[in-house]
């Protein structure tokens, strides 16, 4: 399990998901996240921080 640091974009939100995409690996699939695990504010194309199970709006 890595707990970070990583930097990830909002490439899209579907409902109740988030789909991000790690900004130094854009040839890996995109990674599903539920948005409760996310600040509640994120948007699409917007840049995320994470590190230590927790994510951050950069």
């Amino acid at each position: 399990m890595n707990l970070g640091p990583i930097e990830y974009t909002v490439e899209r939100i579907d409902g109740d998901y988030a789909y991000l995409k790690q900004q130094d690996q854009q040839q890996q699939e995109q990674k599903c996240v539920a948005r409760a695990l996310l600040p509640p504010d994120i948007a699409e194309g917007m840049a995320l921080h994470y590190e230590m199970m927790e994510y951050t709006i950069i």
